[in-house]
């Protein structure tokens, strides 16, 4: 099978996990296994590299990219949702802390490029757009069973789009005379809802919006990340790090601010000389801004003008004595 994927931002992750050749380290997001690959290579005898991914077709494909690479380290893929990780890990008796997390989140090249999988709004395609083909929602039951306020909802909420009532009023209006079964149908859907001089007012495909929102929405992509994110935490090493890939400002914004808020806990009013809540920062931050991709980048790989990558690693301990 082929998997075709292009790391983004490879070289500054490697540099942001820090890697030890014999550390245990978790991708959280395989696909199709470019960030993997260079992180397996780094790893000696008494290294373990662990692969999670909810796509059946992405472990098949990363597990045969993995076996032939040469390492002395061990690797294990693991199918499910990264938001599940430590019982994934549980499950596969991995009880050992990890001393690097990488998550790239989003869509993978793979899935946009295949058209049969409808992620994609240049392609005329079944309506799809699950990452897992086993579970039951996607796109289609969303687009022909939500009501016009949910449709809203998510168009306004995951998309930020302004038009999202136009949009989710003309899906219902079209749906009444026949099911919404193709990718190409929700592209006319949202032509004919924009009007013609704004479609393109920030230079963007006019769906590009709408399909994000729906892609969101179907494998539920940013209500547990926050939760994810500080389980992970919670299983990193003193020292291990964690890096994490966003493509738009949503989920940025949640590992932002999920980061943020591990990193500075205190709860007591600015006015307060001293710290008395005895909350105490578990992390530290390594990137204050996002850091992005370069011009050689972006010129090999368009795909990685979107992308912001940022780092935290986990502090020590810290002993809370009657008089801290």
């Amino acid at each position: 099978m082929s998997f075709h994927h292009l790391p983004v931002l490879l070289s500054e992750c490697l540099e942001g996990l820090a890697i030890k050749p014999i550390g245990v380290y978790l991708d959280c997001t395989l696909g199709g296994a470019g960030h993997s690959g260079e992180i397996l290579k780094r790893l000696g005898a008494g290294g373990l590299l662990i692969g999670i991914d909810r796509d059946a077709e992405a472990i098949e494909a990363a597990s045969a990219r993995l076996a032939g690479i040469a390492s002395g380290a061990r690797f294990i893929c693991l199918r499910g949702n990264f938001h599940d990780a430590p019982a994934l890990l549980s499950e596969a008796k991995i009880d050992s802390g990890l001393d690097g997390v990488l998550i790239d989140l989003g869509v993978s090249s793979h899935q946009l490029d295949v058209r049969e999988r409808g992620f994609s709004y240049h392609d005329d395609a079944p309506l799809d757009m699950r990452m897992d083909q086993s579970q039951a929602l996607s796109a289609r039951e969303i687009v022909n069973g939500w009501s016009e306020d949910a449709l809203n909802r998510i168009l306004r909420d995951y998309g930020e789009e302004k038009w999202a009532r136009q949009i989710a009023r003309v899906i219902c209006d079209r749906r009444k005379a026949a099911p919404i079964e193709t990718t190409g149908q929700l592209v006319n859907i949202v032509d004919a809802a924009i009007p013609k001089k704004l479609r393109q007012a920030d230079g963007s495909h006019p769906a590009r919006r709408t399909f994000q929102a729906l892609r969101i929405a179907v494998n539920d992509e940013l209500e547990p990340l926050e939760a994810a994110l500080r389980a992970l935490v919670e299983l990193l090493n003193p020292g291990g790090r964690l890096c994490a890939i966003t493509f738009h400002s949503l989920e940025d914004r949640i590992v932002k601010n999920t980061f943020k808020s591990l990193a500075d806990p205190c709860t007591c009013p600015k006015s307060f000389p001293v710290c008395v809540c005895g909350k105490k920062p578990t992390v530290k931050l390594i990137t204050r801004k996002p850091i992005t991709a370069s011009e050689a980048e972006l010129a090999a790989n368009p795909r990685s003008r979107s992308a912001s990558l940022r780092i935290i690693e986990k502090l020590p301990p810290q002993i809370i004595t009657p008089n801290s």
